[in-house]
């Protein structure tokens, strides 16, 4: 009977970590967001310099750590390669479509990623989701869809110079972000944290460092490198840092569907720093929406079923085994070249 109950109070405080990291994350989301917005507002239109140097610090701290513990490399380099591809690419794209269409598009069009990541969960991850959980998905996307009549409502909505453009901008970015976060659950929950991170954060920069010569050089030698342009570009930095390291964590305890939905209230975050930062007014529907949303997370959370869990721990079982048949056969394969 202590031990259930014990069970219970552990389930109840992954739930609460869980929703308290992910309002986090929202945060940071919501803080990189703006300070991009301030560096176009400026001119300043190089979208992959602006995560390169979060890269870099990932792969310098993680790098350092994994080095320090001289760690066996669990999975093959070029699945981190890829990872990474599609990260760089997803964080390019929606950048990219800030400057095409509305705020109120690219948020309405990033609810996207809920379905897409519902369905890679289920089919790689074998992940089943409850009727309870389902709902609670329903109703985080129904407080989305009030923020969008908010700003309908608030006559707060600009089409932007290409909306059609940024529209698709916006769902191919969603659809990289799904794969990009199903990906790294995988490695969080099979490989090791760190080394994803390390690699995530290698490859990412070398990604960048390739497409920002090719394609943002000219920007970046046009712009005026003052104390104004130089900390944007160190907060995006450290943001984007500190978002990875905690989405890792998320990802492990909660998985990505907890990450996704936490996401949608970022909207509401940035409604908050437009009332205290810049003194702007706001329509009463945000407030309705921001309540609606964070009972959906709620919702989402409240139900963790112990089936769901013990068929996650098959797959996981049978991934970790992937990775021990390819390492064997690798051994396999240099005890016989040594021995020819």
């Amino acid at each position: 009977m202590v031990f259930f109950s014990f069970n219970e109070i552990k389930k109840k405080k992954e739930t609460l970590i869980g929703l308290v990291l992910g309002q986090i994350l929202s945060l940071l989301s919501t803080s990189i967001g703006f300070t991009t917005s301030e560096l176009v507002r400026k001119g300043i239109n190089a979208p992959t310099s602006q995560s390169f140097l979060g890269y870099v610090l990932l792969a310098i701290v993680y790098g350092s750590i994994m080095l320090y513990r001289r760690s066996v490399i669990k999975a093959k380099w070029y699945y981190y390669f890829l990872l990474a591809l599609v990260d760089v690419e997803g964080n390019f794209l929606v950048v990219k479509a800030f400057q095409n269409t509305s705020m109120t598009s690219v948020m309405l069009l990033d609810c996207w990623a809920i379905p897409c990541v519902l369905l890679l969960t289920w089919v790689f991850l074998k992940t089943r989701y409850s009727l309870m959980k389902i709902s609670g998905v329903v109703v985080c996307i129904l407080g989305v869809v009030m923020v969008v009549f908010s700003d309908v409502h608030a006559g707060d909505r600009s089409g932007g110079r290409n909306p059609v453009k940024g529209d698709f901008l916006v769902i191919a970015a969603a659809t990289l972000y799904s794969f990009s976060n199903t990906s790294e659950e995988f490695f969080v929950k099979n490989a090791d944290r760190v080394e994803l991170m390390s690699f995530v954060g290698l490859f990412g920069a070398i990604i960048g460092a390739i497409q920002i010569s090719i394609f943002e050089r000219d920007a970046l030698i046009a712009i005026h490198w003052s104390t104004e342009a130089v900390l944007p570009y160190i907060g995006i930095a450290i943001g984007v840092f500190l978002f990875y390291t905690i989405l890792t964590i998320l990802l492990k305890t909660n998985g990505t569907a907890m990450f996704t939905l936490s996401l949608l209230t970022s909207d509401m975050w940035a409604v908050l720093i437009r009332i205290f930062a810049y003194h702007e007014k706001v329509d009463w529907l945000y407030y309705l929406a921001f309540a609606t949303t964070a009972i959906g997370l709620i919702i989402y959370s409240m139900k963790d079923n112990d089936q769901e869990r013990q068929r996650g721990g098959e797959v996981v079982d049978e991934q970790r085994k992937l990775f021990d048949e390819e390492d064997g056969d690798s051994l396999r394969a240099r005890l016989i070249g040594a021995s020819t």
